[in-house]
């Protein structure tokens, strides 16, 4: 019987489903390491857990591996340690070095966790990517700035969700943001060229070194775009077709970037840019399950829990897809004008008349709820159908009937 420990700092909606997931695999024992007290997580998780350990920052490595060794001694040992979110990835697989667990290195991790390093690699091994640089100060910034062009995005170099990521169109623009965030040599940016075209998703899964599945989706409009213009309402496309011609670029590239950063066995997520002319150009590579409501597609895309699937291929090193039966969507709601609390969600009723069939989860703003930052909105609709393109007009439909008032 496996002893897993699996690190959630907090049990938020996402987290709690792969937690919960890995506690019902079959022969498991489940140590959980977070920032909660056992009294405060919830009971179904409670019940599940053979042992569980307080931290109170599972960012240390000091701290994540005292948990770690601790959690070990209660449980008679430990076999696996997982988690899923993108700013632990690099501390967990440290502690698996000291404390001499199997699973994905350090210096793998980096690769993926490490945005200006996971380009190096990627362009030293002749793949398509951003140019790009690592400024440890302005004059740097600046100096690449003026031999690449504008537009640019800057971003941390470890960022995850396109959080503090921004597009700059001017030199005047830019330096006003190194004179707000000054960059040195221990607080590096991130700059890169700004990529133009339609952005895509490669999601999958490696095992032993093989990519062994993978799936597509569309999208609508680019994530930067979201966070740039707050009111958007944006959609995500999963086609039903992901073998095609039009991807065999990406299907090659995909496999051969995973293979550069050293990914063994886990689930993917890579951001990728279908350019104007045709090529293709690799954005970033998480060596995590995806966001935005991504994993729960996935299963509805193939009729099975995904999550599921995850915990047995990280627990088990097994992994069974079955065959992609649905084209599947995801709209994401997200409040208009500029007041602070959700009154209403306008055209409900119709959107439920006309394409309510098609729902097969939904999570809907509630009046007087606080809008949410971020560019997951205030919540989402999540579609599926055997046919792609009924999807695809189903969710351009709902961004016309579903607008989300607020008043202050």
């Amino acid at each position: 019987m496996p002893n897993v420990i699996f690190v959630a700092p907090y049990t938020a909606r996402a987290t709690l489903r792969f937690t919960l997931s890995a506690a019902a695999e079959r022969d498991v024992r489940l140590g959980l390491v977070s920032h909660e007290p056992l009294e405060a997580l919830p009971a179904p998780l409670r019940r599940r857990l053979a042992a569980h350990w307080r931290v109170d920052n599972a960012l240390d490595p000091d701290q994540l591996e005292w948990a770690v060794r601790s959690l070990a001694e209660k449980l008679g040992g430990a076999d696996r340690l997982i988690g899923v979110l993108e700013h632990l990835q690099v501390q967990l697989a440290e502690v698996r070095e000291r404390v001499g667990i199997p699973g994905m290195d350090a210096e793998t991790a980096r690769n993926f966790r490490d945005k200006a390093r996971m380009k190096d690699v990627l362009r030293s091994a002749g793949l398509p990517c951003a140019r790009h640089h690592l400024a440890g100060s302005a004059r740097e910034a600046l100096e690449f700035a003026a031999a690449t062009g504008f537009p640019l995005v800057v971003k941390p170099p470890a960022g995850a969700g396109a959080k503090a990521t921004f597009r700059v169109d001017r030199r005047r623009q830019l330096e006003e943001l190194l004179t707000a965030a000054p960059p040195s040599p221990a607080h590096p940016v991130l700059l890169e060229e700004h990529l133009t075209g339609r952005e895509r998703t490669f999601d999958g899964v490696m095992l032993d070194g093989r990519l062994v599945w993978h799936s597509i989706s569309h999208y609508y409009p680019t994530p930067l775009e979201v966070l740039e213009t707050p009111w958007i309402q944006w959609c995500i496309l999963f086609p039903r077709e992901v073998h095609g011609p039009e991807y065999a670029g990406i299907r090659r590239h995909g496999a051969e970037a995973l293979a550069a950063l050293g990914l063994e066995t886990g689930v993917f997520h890579m951001e990728w840019f279908e350019l104007p002319d045709g090529r293709l150009a690799i954005s970033e590579v998480g060596a995590r399950p995806p966001g935005a409501q991504i994993t729960s597609m996935l299963g509805f895309s193939h009729g099975f829990d995904f999550y599921q699937a995850w915990a047995r291929l990280m627990i088990h090193a097994e992994f069974d897809m079955p065959e992609r039966e649905f084209a599947s969507g995801a709209i994401f709601l997200r409040a208009q004008g500029s007041g602070r609390r959700i009154t209403r969600v306008r055209g409900l009723d119709e959107a439920q008349r006309e394409l309510g069939e098609l729902v097969v989860e939904a999570n809907l703003p509630q009046p007087g709820q606080p809008r949410r930052e971020g560019y997951e909105g205030d919540g989402y609709v999540l579609l599926r159908h055997p046919d792609t393109a009924v999807i695809q007009n189903a969710l351009g439909r709902l961004v016309t009937l579903l607008q989300v008032e607020t008043s202050v």
